[in-house]
């Protein structure tokens, strides 16, 4: 059997030549030449304009860069608007955390006297189980009375 192809010639022959091509593009180069000639023509006046005013055009986007930039930093997500408040309200938790540590080692020295001094364990028992000794007599105030809370906003004022 003979698997040959014999048209392989006739192939060929119908690809166009490079020449042909080249020759094709060549005969439309004067089009194309008028066709950017008659666009230059038109836009010419446009890209004038925007030459004699690219100072005026670049010193305007300049301040808006500035300003947005400027905006973005005072008022943006993470701005010095954002900071400050931040910052007040770090320092309100320092003082909060100071006062809370003060006061806890206020209990820790309660604490420790209770665990080893007895005076301040019988201080404690009179102040708050109202303890006394034999011949004392214990005198309590009663608590005051809190006033009622107005039921509108006419009352409250």
């Amino acid at each position: 059997m003979d698997f040959r192809i014999n048209r392989s010639f006739k192939i060929r022959t119908t690809l166009p030549r490079p020449e042909t091509s080249l020759r094709s593009v060549a005969e439309r180069v004067p089009q194309a030449e008028a066709f950017a000639a008659k666009i230059i023509v038109r836009w010419r006046p446009v890209w004038m304009t925007l030459y004699s005013a690219r100072r005026r055009v670049a010193t305007g986007a300049v301040v808006l860069l500035t300003v947005w930039l400027f905006l973005h930093v005072m008022f943006g997500a993470n701005g010095m608007v954002v900071y400050r408040q931040k910052q007040a309200e770090y320092n309100a938790l320092r003082i909060e955390i100071d006062g809370l540590q003060q006061e806890n080692g206020r209990y820790g020295q309660q604490i420790k006297a209770l665990q080893t001094d007895s005076r301040s364990i019988e201080k404690e028992a009179r102040e708050q189980l109202h303890y006394a000794r034999p011949g004392e007599v214990v005198y309590v105030t009663p608590a005051p009375m809190n006033p009622p809370i107005p039921a509108t906003n006419e009352m409250r004022k």
